[in-house]
């Protein structure tokens, strides 16, 4: 890693749904010292189509862009000691960009939470009913398992308000740190 020896970089994944996007930016509306925030979408996401015609599919584009990501974040352009980048990714692909990247210090979170929970937030609350699918249940359920059979931590935020939930991965950071 370019940085200095005690920067880290956290990437929190999981389905839509799940809470990363809210819990991240609570984490970032809480100014911690050191700690910066990031958002993967902030790239822009372009077009199935686009994605296939660009990159040969929607997985080797997020993969592409995981690596850019990881890339950008070993740099440490911001004198961070904590990176978080907030990230619907695979941990499989994260972690062949740490290594690519020679990112030392670096960790994947899961969130998680139940299908019904998931389905409630992005059918009522996030009013995205498209989005509430089997193909969600399905990815939800290939990010825990990967989550599993890597040995990841996983907040479930099935039971949990925002601020506990922020409060959670608060915790969290301060271990990783």
């Amino acid at each position: 890693m370019t940085a200095e020896s005690g920067y880290s970089i956290l990437v929190v994944t999981g389905a839509s749904g799940a809470g990363k996007t809210t819990l991240v930016q609570a984490l970032a509306d809480r100014r911690l010292p050191g700690v910066h925030c990031y958002f993967f979408d902030s790239i822009g996401v372009p077009s199935v189509e686009r994605m296939i015609a660009e990159f040969g599919s929607p997985e080797a584009w997020q993969t592409a862009m995981t690596g850019d990501w990881v890339r950008r974040l070993a740099a440490n352009p911001d004198r961070a000691r904590l990176a978080v980048l907030d990230g619907q990714v695979r941990p499989s692909a994260v972690r062949a960009a740490f290594l690519e990247h020679r990112v030392a210090r670096g960790e994947i979170l899961l969130l998680d939470c139940s299908h019904e929970v998931r389905d409630a937030r992005l059918r009522q609350q996030r009013q995205q009913p498209e989005l509430a699918s089997r193909n969600m249940t399905a990815w939800a359920a290939y990010l825990r398992g990967q989550a599993d059979a890597l040995g990841l931590p996983i907040l479930d935020t099935t039971h949990l308000n925002i601020a506990e939930a922020s409060d959670r991965l608060v915790q969290h950071i301060q271990g990783v740190e």
